[in-house]
């Protein structure tokens, strides 16, 4: 009888390669919520967002607020990436794209919403509507908020959960089309949406500056510890043998 050994699984290669950027990337981060911590960088928050309060007028108001429904989650991030993984699914008879979506899920659910809870910074707005916090105030990171106030501003949520679900979605777009989605377009579909909803989250108030920053940093390290999963490689069980066919191209 001829012995069979389980294939090693090696990380899918991201660019740029190697660890050393991930380790950068925590380590931007970190550094930055220690900065905020000490009480630099609140300047620059302050001042981007008095620019932003003075510079509104309502047709780039709401031009801002529908762009920035590309970053509502529940509303059109996660129906979209379920509904690709479906489709990917059935046209590939795979179930392997449930895995990805269901991951980008997980490791947003630990990181994201804990670090908002842990760092107790309020947004912007929190100095124009109830509790009326003063700016100096609002802009505080570990700060201790009254109950009543928005605490959930550091790192942006909707800027972090872009790079990761967008990442996700480029994915699925390009299995479904078997590869023949354009190199610009997977780009523009990974890169666009976060840029926006960078700008977005902070010309209206609803972030400061270093919130999205953070989520910069944040979102990319996620993104490509997702990205590094050898999602094709993943050991299935037996009765999935029919729905375990490959379903990742490379852009």
């Amino acid at each position: 009888m001829r012995e069979t050994t389980p294939r090693r699984l090696r990380p899918t290669p991201v660019h740029p390669a190697g660890w050393w950027f991930d380790a950068l990337l925590i380590a931007g981060f970190a550094a930055l919520t220690a900065v905020l911590a000490t009480g630099r960088l609140y300047g620059l928050d302050l001042a981007v967002s008095e620019w932003a309060f003075a510079h509104a007028p309502t047709p780039l108001y709401w031009t801002a607020r529908a762009f920035n429904l590309l970053g509502q989650g529940g509303g059109l991030l996660l129906p979209l990436s379920g509904g690709l993984a479906v489709a990917v699914a059935w046209r590939r008879r795979t179930i392997r794209p449930f895995l990805l979506v269901g991951a980008a899920f997980v490791v947003t659910m630990l990181t994201i919403g804990p670090l908002k809870l842990w760092t107790d910074r309020a947004a912007p707005t929190a100095s124009v509507k109830e509790p009326f916090l003063a700016p100096e105030e609002a802009v505080r990171i570990f700060h201790q908020l009254p109950p009543d106030a928005y605490s959930m501003s550091y790192p942006s949520g909707h800027v972090a959960n872009a790079i990761v679900w967008y990442g996700v979605i480029a994915v699925l777009l390009l299995s479904l089309t078997a590869g023949r989605l354009s190199t610009g377009l997977y780009r523009l579909v990974r890169y666009a949406p976060p840029a926006i909803l960078l700008v977005t989250t902070t010309y209206l108030n609803f972030h400061w500056l270093t919130d999205g920053l953070a989520a910069l940093l944040l979102g990319l390290l996620l993104d490509r510890l997702l990205h590094r999963v050898p999602w094709d490689g993943l050991p299935l069980p037996g009765r999935l043998r029919d729905w375990s066919a490959p379903f990742i191209e490379r852009p």
